[in-house]
């Protein structure tokens, strides 16, 4: 279970988080929807401190941390809880795909290289790259190396997954290859919180929505509740303009 309790977050003078309240329990997956600047992808690099939030709390299975008063060995142990895949792969270039996976077992969680080549290959075969455990990152297409990335989220078998608009940087015909993937991850009752603009995929496969706007929680429900029948004004406008012109064939 994931509870984040008043998180508030600044750059500078500028408010981009501000008393933020979200429950996800083990096997949710919950969509994080929102215009540019609504606070988003803050509030995800919140909860794993790629961004140190101002205040509030943030727990994650039966850990807390005082955003206030945060100790390095907390940050590190909350981190430990948690995975993320970013937008732009973030994969080391002179590394080969298995090692890319291996890496952050060995060299952050310490697991011998036999377990963790073991595991990697496991996950690689799991997002259909086993042929390409050889390639590094330059021979690989981008809907592949986020493959890549994902493999290495989920080798670090984490109480939770932090996708951070994880298509926004393929081509449109590579998009479809890794929502296939993240959809998989989903039915295997995996624990995801998922930014994304993608809303027929949001539909489908999250049981839970957030709609975020100006740093806030405008609204969160069931899917068919945020896309059928929004309550708020603001989830009206945006999802009247956020429309997908054409549906991905998964």
């Amino acid at each position: 279970m994931i509870r984040l309790n008043n998180i508030h977050k600044s750059f500078g003078k500028v408010k981009v988080l501000n008393g933020i309240h979200l429950t996800v329990e083990k096997g949710d997956v919950v969509v994080i929807l929102g215009p540019s600047g609504s606070g988003k992808t803050t509030l995800l690099r919140c909860i794993n401190y790629l961004e140190r939030p101002g205040e509030g709390e943030v727990t994650i299975g039966d850990f807390t941390v005082n955003c206030k008063h945060p100790g390095k060995q907390d940050i590190l142990k909350l981190r430990r809880k948690t995975a993320m895949v970013f937008q732009h792969y973030n994969l080391f270039k002179h590394k080969t795909v298995l090692e890319n996976v291996m890496e952050g077992l060995v060299t952050a969680r310490k697991v011998p290289k036999d377990e963790a080549r073991a595991r990697s290959l496991e996950v690689l075969d799991k997002v259909g790259l086993s042929g390409k455990i050889n390639d590094y990152p330059s021979q690989l297409s981008g809907g592949q190396q986020q493959r890549v990335g994902i493999a290495r989220a989920l080798a670090l078998n984490p109480e939770v997954i932090l996708f951070d608009e994880p298509t926004s940087a393929l081509d449109p015909e590579l998009v479809g290859e890794v929502l296939s993937v993240i959809r998989k991850i989903a039915k295997e009752g995996v624990t995801m919180i998922v930014v994304t603009h993608e809303m027929s995929f949001a539909r489908e496969v999250s049981n839970h929505v957030v709609f975020m706007d100006g740093g806030v929680i405008v609204e969160e429900g069931k899917p068919e509740q945020i896309f059928s029948q929004p309550k708020e004004e603001r989830t009206k406008q945006f999802l009247k303009r956020i429309t997908p012109e054409w549906s991905y064939v998964i």
